[in-house]
């Protein structure tokens, strides 16, 4: 009988911390668990946390998976932990939470963002510094908000974290990043995968934050064992190692097989991502094109809008329909809902770069003014977003084969077959829709097998572990494809206005 190897994989997300299960040996996962984050908002677009939550929610999800899989937690080899990028930690000398964690989705750095895309020579210069062009949503200009509005908690800064190094400090005391979730701070550099150490002095000349950084990790190391007092409250093996781990979008690379050129990931969340893995850091000149590094010792080029689900969520309520309706409708509707179109940019947006933009609809008559078709629309005019991003990344010379679909708006089949039509690519999603909790518990089975010397690649371990959905996979049809041509040139005319 072949002895099973288990790993838990943690997600730590806006909305709740995800947990899974892993046995590396069979590539099954045998349980899993789910707990809910509340978020701290206001008007002037602010979007934080209490870390505090995201610990109660790790050991709340853990514990769930653990009983779903009927395993006990002494037999667990390794812990891998994904989290949301570009979120703001900070912690004092005695490794204290200073104050809510400011996350990606907070708007309320803007003004401090654009001074600082200034300092660094705006969008050109910020690319060939950095590799990356700067956005509100980056760990950097939270410092320089944190520096002017909270003075005295600036002062006390000893450490600066993101939400998946502040989790790994947590469950080993030690301070790492590694380079994946660094790229997304605006203070590193992704071509040399080095801290840009003068930045963080033109924000604060005494040292203190280039001080409280913490160290750089590859991919495949362990951060450490886990404290004893924490594996005793997770009911956890006391010898477990802590993975690197990383960012969700360098996680759910890892989780849905993109780790080698030709591979692209799709995210139907309730932001949307695309994104492929590259071994060379070929920076887009556009700059909206992320050129983060990957996860798995690579780069990992992406685009991100910030209206998927959020947006068609709220078309949803808005009629009062539940999901399988809300379907019904949009297939009901013709492809280019009868004219109408939406700009579904609710949040503002980033892809389209169009940060100060409000949502619209195009085209309303008399006639085509009907559920079925707002409904349409709002899924067709957040799928040309990530369609306009993908066209990016393949002006960026990056292939795609296939597109692999995660998150929950994956699961919905009419979603699934617009997809494959705007893109013009087969469409496949995972078996486990978690992919980025697969990711990190994969992540931590090739952190393993590193640190004792053992073979097993990450290759191997993808190749068991990540399931394809064979009844998911789903083909263009040419004559669809022509006339979302159409109405995606519609679309592309009215953003033209913007």
């Amino acid at each position: 009988m072949t002895t099973q190897q288990l790993f838990l994989g943690i997600d730590c997300g806006t909305q709740g911390t995800k947990a899974i299960i892993l046995d590396a040996v069979s590539g099954q996962v045998l349980g899993q668990g789910a707990a809910p984050h509340s978020m701290i908002s206001g008007a002037n677009g602010r979007r934080e946390q209490d870390p505090q939550q995201w610990l109660e929610a790790f050991a709340l999800a853990t514990r769930q998976a653990l009983k779903a899989a009927n395993v006990d937690g002494q037999d667990i080899l390794g812990i891998g932990v994904s989290g949301q990028q570009h979120g703001l930690v900070l912690l004092d000398d005695q490794g204290e939470v200073l104050r809510p964690a400011k996350l990606w989705c907070d708007t309320e750095t803007s003004p401090e963002n654009d001074r600082l895309l200034s300092h660094l020579g705006g969008e050109q210069g910020s690319l060939e510094r950095l590799g990356v062009v700067i956005a509100p949503g980056y760990t950097v200009s939270k410092l320089l908000w944190t520096k002017e509005q909270h003075p005295v908690v600036f002062s006390s800064i000893a450490r600066i974290l993101l939400p998946h190094d502040y989790l790994n400090f947590w469950l080993t005391g030690r301070a790492c990043s590694e380079y994946g979730d660094a790229s997304g701070t605006g203070y590193f550099n992704v071509r040399t995968r080095e801290w840009d150490l003068q930045l963080l002095r033109d924000i604060d000349a005494s040292g203190r934050l280039q001080a409280a950084l913490p160290e750089l990790i590859e991919a495949h190391e362990a951060v450490g064992t886990i404290l004893p007092a924490v594996a005793e409250q997770l009911g956890l093996n006391r010898n477990a190692r802590v993975a690197s781990g990383g960012g969700d979008n360098m996680m759910g690379a890892i989780g849905t097989g993109n780790i080698q050129p030709g591979a692209i990931t799709m995210s139907l969340g309730s932001s949307g991502t695309v994104y492929a893995y590259s071994d060379t850091a070929t920076v887009s000149p556009d700059a909206s094109v992320a050129t983060f590094c990957s996860s798995s010792g690579g780069w990992l080029p992406l685009i991100c809008t910030m209206n998927l689900t959020n947006a068609t969520g709220a078309i949803r309520e808005l009629f009062a329909l539940d999901l399988p309706r809300f379907n019904d409708l949009v297939a009901q509707a013709p492809i280019g809902a009868d004219g109408v179109c939406m700009l579904p940019f609710l949040n503002g947006e980033r892809v389209p770069a169009l940060p100060h933009a409000t949502g619209s609809l195009h085209g309303l008559t008399l006639d085509n003014l009907t559920q079925a078709n707002l409904c349409r629309a709002a899924v067709e005019g957040t799928t040309f977003g990530l369609r306009y991003g993908l066209d990016l990344l393949r002006r960026n010379g990056l292939q795609s084969l296939r597109i692999c679909l995660i998150g929950g708006g994956s699961k919905s089949a009419v979603w699934r077959q617009i997809v494959a039509d705007i893109m013009n690519t087969p469409v496949i999603c995972t078996e486990q829709s978690e992919a980025a909790a697969l990711g990190a518990a994969i992540q931590a089975a090739w952190c393993t097998a590193s640190a004792d010397g053992e073979q097993d690649s990450l290759e191997d371990l993808c190749q068991r572990c990540v399931k394809l959905d064979a009844s998911s996979e789903t083909l263009p049809i040419a004559a669809n494809v022509a006339a979302f041509q159409q109405a995606y040139e519609r679309y592309q005319q009215h953003v033209a206005t913007l």
